[in-house]
């Protein structure tokens, strides 16, 4: 009998529409049923290019599901040349199509032996996540769009991959904030998602002096198929870093892979670290008082934040943690790598992870556990009520996230580290208010 998930924190992999959607000048045309694509479209969040709500859909009904839906396909895409001024147009084959077997990929390459900028990527939900359709929309962006250009590689130029665009609520500010750490050392990021990015930066994909992958997992493929196809050679920081720690840490480890001068990085670290424990120190009581808040902690969320603040809350404020949760399915052949990363704390401290994707066992799992004290729970909008039910402090910070706006926030960075902080302990002091 199939198992029947409660909570789940992924969508289908036609969610890779949301990755087009964040790329300005990049038009997703879907080749599915009406109903995912209405499922899909979040109403708020895309590049502001196109609508959000606004995009070409062959809206498959019975007729094509019998005899087939390519010509409807060659048509739609006619009319989107037509009417619908783009620089990337970015077929996304849904469950529908697939099954029925529709070559999609056929119907796009006529576009392009004409000079269109046509490509196709797969987005059936049966063969994955939204986090397996990010990935295929990049990798369709490098066969099938930048196959023919010659790599030029560019001093200090380099491709970042991190944080999931839309999907994570704080993927924008996320990624301004990797692009100002980079820039701090003397690199020059070139990120495709968001404003004033678009095609113009895939372009410029092929010349990079290498790429960034800035996640415990996700982009890893699309880092070692550029290494295949322009032998751009990679780099992977295996989680997002935040507050003073990690962030010096993430400045030396990119600085010697691009060989830049040691002792700017060491000065641009000291100036930072002086700056943020300025900080640090004026709430230091707050801080270390254990009477408001346990200093045991869980954080039920995709792993990028399941792991980058669980080592920033062990590192950089000494608590905790108890069992924490990656709640995007992460792959199999990642498990690994990504738990020894929960090993490497300081203060001899190691967490246990659990991969997760059903919330209702996260659930049980807290109700276990005793946190000696008011427990901090970071998760989605689902912990609202075991947070309650625990007498938690709680704050949601992943999707899915209805109770916060985030419009362009970041935890990343020196800076990042300061503004969780803020968001925890505004949290902590509304109990004693």
């Amino acid at each position: 009998m199939a198992k029947t998930l409660d909570q789940v924190r992924y969508k289908c992999a036609l969610g890779g529409i949301q990755t087009v959607q964040s790329i300005e000048g990049a038009l997703p045309i879907l080749h599915a049923g009406p109903g995912c694509s209405d499922k899909l479209s979040t109403g708020y969040g895309t590049s502001g290019h196109f609508a959000p709500r606004i995009f070409p859909c062959s809206n498959l009904s019975e007729k094509e599901v019998v005899f087939g839906g390519e010509e409807r396909l060659k048509e739609l895409i006619e009319n989107s040349l037509r009417i619908i001024d783009a620089d990337l147009y970015v077929v996304l084959t849904g469950c529908s199509s697939e099954i029925v077997g529709d070559d999609a990929g056929e119907v796009t390459s006529r576009f392009r032996a004409s000079g269109k900028p046509v490509i196709q990527a797969s987005g059936a939900g049966f063969k994955g996540s939204n986090y397996m359709g990010y990935e295929w929309v990049l990798e369709s962006i490098i066969n099938q769009y930048l196959d023919e250009i010659e790599p030029a590689p560019e001093k200090g130029l380099v491709n970042v991959f991190a944080s999931l665009p839309q999907h994570d609520p704080y993927w924008h500010g996320n990624y301004d904030a990797l692009e100002t750490l980079l820039a701090k050392i003397g690199l020059k990021a070139n990120i495709i998602f968001g404003y004033g990015r678009g095609v113009k930066n895939v372009n410029r994909i092929p010349h990079a002096e290498f790429n960034l992958v800035v996640s415990p997992w996700l982009g890893m493929e699309t880092a070692k198929l550029l290494e295949e196809r322009f032998e751009t050679p990679y780099l992977h920081y295996p989680n997002l870093p935040i507050g003073a720690y990690e962030t010096s840490a993430f400045l030396r480890e990119v600085g010697n892979f691009a060989e830049l001068d040691t002792d700017k990085i060491n000065a641009v670290i000291e100036e930072n670290e002086r700056r943020y424990y300025y900080f640090i120190e004026r709430f230091a009581d707050l801080f270390l008082e254990n009477r408001i808040m346990s200093k045991r902690f869980t954080v039920a969320s995709e792993t990028q934040y399941t792991l980058g603040i669980t080592k920033f809350l062990v590192n950089d404020l000494g608590l905790f943690p108890q069992k924490q949760f990656a709640m995007e399915n992460v792959p199999g052949k990642y498990r690994s790598d990504v738990k020894s990363q929960f090993k490497e704390l300081r203060f001899g401290i190691e967490a246990d992870i659990s991969f997760e994707t059903d919330g209702y066992l996260v659930h049980e799992a807290i109700r276990r556990s005793d946190y000696l004290g008011y427990p901090l729970i970071i998760g989605s909008a689902w912990e609202k009520k075991i947070a309650k039910e625990t007498s938690a402090h709680f704050l949601p910070i992943s999707w899915p996230l209805n109770e916060r706006l985030i419009i362009n926030s970041s935890y990343v960075g020196y800076e990042g580290g300061l503004k969780l902080l803020e968001d925890i302990y505004s949290v902590v002091l509304t109990r004693f208010n």
